[in-house]
């Protein structure tokens, strides 16, 4: 670790942090330290930070906007890179739409809706990166990533950049297949041309639909689990008698069961049992065993 810290410090000087916490990072506003945190702006910056990682056997962690994501009170060992916005710029040919994947995904469907290009109104509101958003196969409202995205560029954990099909990428219900140690740098999309203003309308109708359903103004990572097939984990949670349901500071939300909210002070530790208990309860109730759609990060 030594060798890669003083590495990478002559290449990044002051951009490279020690024992950096990492709950600031993350949607929920819980995390602990990450042993090196490294923002990169270039695709040749991240390529240097993976090979050097490799080289001295040390492992990486991408992290994005930290949606969808529970990391450890612990943290994260090794290297963390967060990809700075030189590679979140919006390219625009036609219907191709070439987006950099560290872009806020909200972003990239106001600008596309706005030239008249449809398919991506399904993600308006959905939190976090366009390449996290890639990573989880998003969608919502009968649509979802795999169905515009044409290629997938990034940068292999020896740090060569390699281009991906959508067979590759391994699309599957809000999960991907991608190869080990793969981070994203940009996704090319195919759209449609379409009415702005008729998209407009449906954009913002999918935002007020998703405002009233989902806690916003309370830190979350999201959907806590994926709805099972043929059903919906709020729904299931709801009639385990979820709503509400606490574990030291992080509950349930009221406002929608498949949310855990931290109001203040949560941990971890605290998420992940909430989630269990949550999983034990459904399971008695239905029959069901819910799968987790937050990722759970770090030295648990």
């Amino acid at each position: 670790m030594n060798r890669l810290e003083r590495e990478l410090g002559e290449r990044f000087g002051e951009r490279l942090c020690l024992n950096w916490p990492l709950a600031a990072f993350t949607s929920f506003r819980i995390g602990g330290p990450a042993d090196l945190l490294l923002t990169v702006e270039t695709e040749q910056e991240l390529c240097f930070a993976l090979e050097a990682a490799l080289r001295n056997e040390t492992p990486v962690f991408c992290l994005g906007a930290g949606t969808n994501l529970l990391v450890s009170d612990r943290g994260i060992r090794g290297l963390v890179v967060r990809l700075g916005q030189g590679l979140g710029g919006i390219e625009i040919d036609g219907c191709k739409v070439a987006a950099g994947a560290a872009g806020e995904l909200r972003r990239l469907v106001e600008v596309v809706v706005n030239r008249g290009l449809e398919g991506l109104e399904f993600a308006e509101g959905i939190p976090g990166t366009v390449g996290g958003g890639l990573v989880m196969n998003a969608g919502a409202f009968g649509g979802e990533m795999s169905r515009v995205v044409t290629r997938v560029r990034g940068a292999t954990r020896a740090g060569e950049i390699r281009v991906l099909s959508p067979e590759e990428v391994g699309f599957a219900y809000r999960r991907t297949e991608l190869p080990e140690g793969f981070t994203i740098t940009r996704v090319d999309f195919e759209l449609r041309p379409g009415d702005p203003e008729l998209l407009r309308r449906r954009m913002l109708d999918f935002r007020a639909r998703r405002a009233a359903r989902q806690p916003a103004a309370v830190p979350n990572a999201g959907s806590i689990f994926k709805n099972p097939p043929g059903g919906f984990a709020g729904r299931l949670l709801e009639q385990a008698g979820l709503k509400g349901v606490r574990e030291g500071n992080a509950m349930f939300s009221e406002q929608h069961a498949n949310f855990i909210v931290n109001p203040g002070g949560a941990t971890a530790a605290q998420v992940r049992a909430l989630m269990e208990t949550a999983r034990e309860r459904v399971r008695t109730t239905s029959g069901i065993v819910l799968e987790p759609e937050v990722r759970l990060v770090g030295e648990w």
